[in-house]
């Protein structure tokens, strides 16, 4: 009975919680709302902030809020395109070059993008920068930070679930019911979850790039200086997060297309 009202409970809260996000298309999780979510990652961010070296005033700041602003007109350019005038309302835009030898960068929920001074050797100009800024904002208008949330609260209502259903069992039985849950959970659902979300963030970052002004023919090369300063040294694909670099350049270069496409409704065009 304990079992049944267990997966009862995740099945409704799946069928009541779904929310058709604009970018990709799909019906999503969303058992927690943006409205929770954006004031916790906006404090979070302002706290990054005083703990860490901001540069303000240099060129390499200045390209960094250049572009990123170029990203966040692009959005907003598709959006009121396609009919969501009002997604963008509570977004709080921010760009920020930080001073980290890490070669890094990331959008929090809501628009708080912080890019490290360690991944400029590799963006090189402001295609390469477009490259990352456009991805990392692609997460956050894709919402993967509140499907990341609703799928850990999945994990563990099934954990939940596996130990409600071994109760009566030997603590050995129990023990190995939960490794595997957690081997199958990890590998078989939460890694594939986020190698799909490093997919559909390339391919809105693309578009986003591309209707920027920026050819995303560049991405490609991008990425590819990326392996090599990678030295190749990443987990296999299975164990990753993100999907290997063969197949994400692959993937760039199936997606150029659809990105120019878009692109040219909006007047821009690439030789």
């Amino acid at each position: 009975m304990k079992k049944v009202t267990v997966l009862s409970i995740v099945s409704i809260t799946l069928i009541i919680s779904c929310a058709k996000n604009p970018f990709t298309g799909k019906s999503t999780m969303a058992l927690v709302n943006n409205s929770d979510i954006f004031p916790t990652a906006f404090q979070q961010y302002n706290q990054f902030l005083t703990e860490n070296k901001v540069l303000t005033g240099t060129a390499d700041a200045k390209r960094v809020e250049n572009v990123g602003m170029k990203i966040k007109n692009a959005a907003e350019k598709w959006l009121n395109a396609n009919g969501y005038t009002e997604y963008l309302k509570d977004y709080k835009w921010e760009y920020r070059l930080v001073e980290n030898k890490e070669v890094n960068a990331w959008c929090m929920p809501g628009g708080k993008i912080v890019v490290y001074t360690g991944i400029l050797p590799i963006t090189k100009d402001e295609d390469g920068l477009a490259t990352v800024m456009g991805h990392e904002v692609s997460h956050a208008l894709a919402n993967h930070g509140q499907q990341r949330m609703s799928a850990a609260i999945l994990q563990q209502a099934g954990a939940t679930g596996v130990a409600l259903a071994t109760g009566g069992s030997s603590a050995e039985t129990q023990q190995l019911a939960m490794l595997a849950y957690g081997g199958v959970s990890q590998y078989g659902g939460m890694m594939p979850f986020s190698r799909s979300h490093e997919t559909e963030a390339d391919r809105i970052g693309l578009t986003l790039m591309a209707i920027a002004g920026y050819n995303p023919e560049r991405a490609v090369e991008f990425w590819a200086r990326m392996s090599k300063a990678s030295g190749g040294q990443k987990p296999p694909e299975f164990m990753s997060t993100h999907p290997s670099d063969a197949i994400r350049v692959a993937n760039l270069k199936r997606l150029i297309p659809e990105a120019k496409a878009e692109a040219a409704k909006f007047g821009v065009t690439f030789k």
